[in-house]
């Protein structure tokens, strides 16, 4: 009797053990992940939580005496009395889809012609990623000189062609300031598209492009009828990241305009960075936050249901 007690209770103590180091592994894991975690709740969490918060504030440095919450009133203001959030908005949508199109275009030509075979490809290849490594500073202290009126290249090449009498001040004449930003940031742009276009076109079988020209495809129905339907899936990731990118890009606009002249290159974020950081009113800066993260998610929501759709219907 004793011995059988004894046999059961060495054989209960056996099984808790398993059972406790089977819950020790399956916990394991997610104790090691446990700090980074916490490090990224208090990076990007919190402080995408006090945006929500401060946007149904009023919260202005010059008005301290005033602050506490106002509910929608921020919003309110937005929609209805903001001109420079509406003209903001305009100069964004414009920018980012000039700016995608154009790279787009651009760098399918530059991965096309990369995909090629000839000498020294290696090296081309790698000077091409020369304008996307330039930190966003340099490629503004770049540019600025360049479009300078007194001594940038620009001017003084049209001079020497005789295509203008007079240096063009570039970044200051509210004709020519926003074409000028769109080309450096074309510049910096197009390598991206360049690259993940040019992996994707490497995974292409030369199978189909032999059993094309076999049967009498030339070029133009190889590039509508076989790349491009094998490039959709690159395509749809590298312009929803790029529109993302350029949205939200201020270091470029902000370091060569100023949003000037005539707030003619204002985008939203710099609208909002503007309000926020430089007039100190944080309350109706974190509205314009949450206003402009709300365009995103709908855009990117829409962009991909439409993409969806399409591949879908094609299948």
């Amino acid at each position: 009797m004793e011995l059988s007690q004894s046999t059961g209770g060495k054989t209960l103590t056996a099984k808790t053990k398993a059972s406790r180091k089977k819950m020790g592994d399956r916990w394991f894991p997610y104790l090691l992940i446990a700090p980074t975690v916490l490090l990224i709740a208090g990076l990007l969490v919190f402080p995408i939580f006090r945006v929500f918060d401060l946007s149904v504030q009023s919260y202005d440095f010059t008005r301290l005496q005033e602050a506490g919450y106002i509910g929608l009133e921020n919003f309110r203001n937005i929609f209805t009395q903001d001109e420079m959030f509406y003209s903001s908005l305009g100069i964004t949508l414009k920018w980012v889809l000039m700016e995608v199109m154009l790279q787009l275009v651009f760098g399918l030509i530059v991965a096309l012609l990369l995909n090629q075979a000839f000498r020294m490809r290696g090296l081309v290849r790698s000077l091409v990623l020369v304008p996307w490594a330039v930190s966003g500073v340099l490629t503004t202290m770049l540019w600025s000189l360049m479009f300078n009126q007194h001594i940038g290249i620009f001017n003084d090449i049209l001079l020497k062609l005789g295509l203008i009498h007079e240096p063009i001040a570039w970044l200051a004449n509210i004709h020519t300031v926003f074409g000028s930003v769109v080309v450096a940031e074309l510049w910096r742009g197009i390598p991206f598209f360049a690259i993940t276009l040019l992996a994707a076109l490497q995974t292409i079988p030369h199978e189909v492009y032999e059993s094309c020209e076999v049967d009498g495809a030339g070029s133009v129905k190889k590039l509508f009828f076989i790349t491009l339907p094998y490039l959709k899936e690159s395509i749809v990731f590298a312009t929803l990241l790029r529109a993302i990118w350029e949205f939200n890009s201020i270091d470029m606009i902000f370091t060569m305009t100023n949003g000037g002249p005539m707030d003619m290159t204002t985008t939203l974020p710099i609208y909002m960075m503007k309000t926020s950081i430089l007039e100190g009113n944080y309350g109706y800066g974190s509205a314009l936050g949450v206003v402009t993260f709300a365009f995103l998610m709908i855009f990117v929501i829409l962009y991909l249901r439409l993409n969806r759709s399409g591949g879908m219907q094609d299948e």
